[in-house]
């Protein structure tokens, strides 16, 4: 048996404007032994030196920083050698955007910046910073020269439709999406591509925490020909449109097309879960769902995947030459319920063609 030891410990950079958080990020780090802090850095053009230097394993990023902020540093670091990162946010709006931005091009993940009561949280601070580090290093970094670097849409190309609470006609097609790590790069890649006229409706379960969803289904609307919002109590599910589930809630469907939110316990150890959504709209769509599992980690939407095949529904899985972690679609493809198993740039089109075939 390999000895212990004998493992390569994991390789971090901390790149951060603040010397307060630049120890804070690195004692944290340092408190598990598979884990070792090469180098700091004081802000982008520091970080992307010391990047090409150390050569780390994994790299921890700061989004506002002067010089050279997060966002740069980020293509910088993807377009020299692309390398796993996990972006360090603050919780506030423009934080949020940010970090959806920076996920969309090709960070692993993120965790929200430690407060100035960072004693009260301590354990949990560095409990998901480790955690999210030690999976990062096992992931595989894509540079995405995605479509939400180009200049948004005109927001005359969008179709105008009625408020969702006057549209009372329950699609005839449903289309569900659920993604985790890796998850924002990849919707960039599919949503961005769907027709406004799609004849389905369309429900995105993405792993995310409060407030970070609103951002990422708000930079996907202005990319988007479809329209997408971050789904509320009482919406509907009309063809044409994109819900997102918000981050911190379960999102089931009722009967009617209604969306409900609600904060019932996490399942698989996360919220919103996409087999919540999944066993939901089954009895409703029966055969007529298209289920879509992309990049992440754990096993979220394997069992919806497989009610959704048993009642006649599609299924697509992400391949793994795509995914940042082949996780939750390796699980479906082998449990036998991916009718399909495709690159992400091929999805968009497998789900409009689902979509017209019925």
């Amino acid at each position: 048996m390999e000895n212990a030891h004998s493992v390569k410990p994991i390789r971090v950079l901390v790149v951060d404007d603040s010397a307060f958080m630049r120890k804070i990020l690195t004692d944290l780090l340092q408190t598990d032994p598979a884990i070792t802090v090469i180098g700091t850095a004081r802000d982008g053009l520091d970080g992307v030196q010391k990047f090409t230097a150390l050569q780390p394993d994994v790299i921890t990023l700061d989004i506002e920083m002067p010089n050279l902020d997060g966002y740069g540093t980020l293509r910088e670091i993807m377009a020299r050698r692309p390398t796993p990162v996990v972006m360090v946010s603050s919780l506030t709006r423009e934080g949020a955007e940010a970090t959806v931005r920076a996920l969309a091009l090709g960070a692993v993940d993120f965790v929200a910046k430690p407060s100035g009561s960072i004693s009260l949280n301590m354990h949990v601070t560095r409990d998901e910073l480790v955690a999210k580090v030690k999976a990062a290093a096992g992931a595989t970094p894509r540079y995405r020269r995605v479509l939400g670097e180009l200049p948004p849409l005109r927001r005359e190309t969008k179709v105008e439709r009625p408020p969702l609470h006057d549209l009372a006609v329950l699609p005839r097609r449903l289309v569900v999406i659920g993604c985790s790590t890796g998850g924002p790069g990849a919707l960039h890649q599919i949503i961005p591509k769907l027709p406004a006229d799609l004849a389905a409706g369309v429900l995105v379960v993405q792993h995310m925490p409060p407030g970070f969803t609103k951002s990422l289904a708000g930079r996907l609307d202005e990319i988007s020909a479809i329209p997408v919002r971050e789904a509320q109590e009482g919406d509907r599910v009309v063809s044409g449109r994109v819900l997102v589930a918000p981050g911190g809630y379960h999102m089931s469907i009722s009967p009617d097309g209604t969306v409900r939110l609600n904060q019932d316990p996490p399942m698989h150890g996360v919220r919103p879960a996409v087999d919540k959504t999944l066993e939901s709209v089954i009895p409703i769509w029966n055969q007529h769902v298209v289920g879509v599992i992309l990049t992440g980690m754990g096993y979220d939407g394997a069992k919806g995947m497989v009610g959704v095949k048993k009642h006649g529904g599609r299924t697509i899985a992400e391949d793994a030459s795509t995914c940042v972690v082949y996780g939750m679609p390796k699980v479906v493809a082998e449990m036998g319920a991916a009718d399909q198993v495709l690159p992400v740039h091929d999805i968009a089109d497998a789900i409009v063609r689902l979509v017209r075939e019925g």
